[in-house]
């Protein structure tokens, strides 16, 4: 049975706000050192990467601002809390890849299904150079392997929501990291 919108569970905070700020400028400092001199193009799968990649563009330093691109592409694959094995492209790219150094910017990475259906569509537009940055890697549920070059948290193999990821649609708005905590008897 759907929850209602104004009925809110309990959640358990996982990752407090402060810890992903810090971070994500700890991760731009990276990205500013590995993307100097270039003109990098951020690719964000929507819509769980959106506040993560923005939060990491506005910690980038003003020169290399003046040459990123971004866009995003989405895709969908989840009903509720289960993976439904299923890719759907919802957006492609308008900015293209080819001969960009690339990076994939995605908010959480689990089985790695998503991320490699969309590695696979940069790579065949060849880009100077490809890589990942992820906020939260789960790699207990890993079933391709793909590459992580940067991360933020690893995590358990529990279901989260909060700063950009959803359960139905809720909870994406939220600035931290935090589990559900289902009531007695629910699954």
């Amino acid at each position: 049975m759907p929850r209602s919108p104004l009925e809110t569970p309990a959640l358990k905070v996982l990752i407090e706000r402060q810890q992903i700020e810090r971070r994500i400028g700890e991760l731009a400092q990276e990205l500013a050192a590995d993307y100097a001199g270039s003109s990098p193009l951020f690719i964000g799968l929507l819509n769980g990467a959106v506040q993560f990649m923005m939060a990491l563009i506005d910690r980038l330093p003003e020169e290399l601002l003046a040459r990123l691109d971004y866009d995003f592409v989405g895709i969908s694959s989840y009903q509720g809390t289960e993976s439904t094995g299923q890719i759907k492209l919802t957006k492609d790219l308008v900015v293209a890849a080819a001969g960009r150094n690339v990076l994939i910017v995605d908010g959480i990475v689990d089985r790695g299904r998503s991320l490699d259906f969309v590695l696979a569509k940069i790579k065949s537009q060849q880009p100077l150079s490809l890589r990942v940055c992820t906020l939260l890697d789960k790699r207990a549920h890993r079933e391709f392997p793909v590459p992580i070059d940067y991360c933020g948290f690893e995590i358990e193999d529990e279901f989260v929501v909060g700063y950009g990821m959803d359960c139905d649609l809720r909870y994406r708005a939220l600035r931290h990291i935090a589990v559900i905590e289902h009531a007695r008897g629910e699954p």
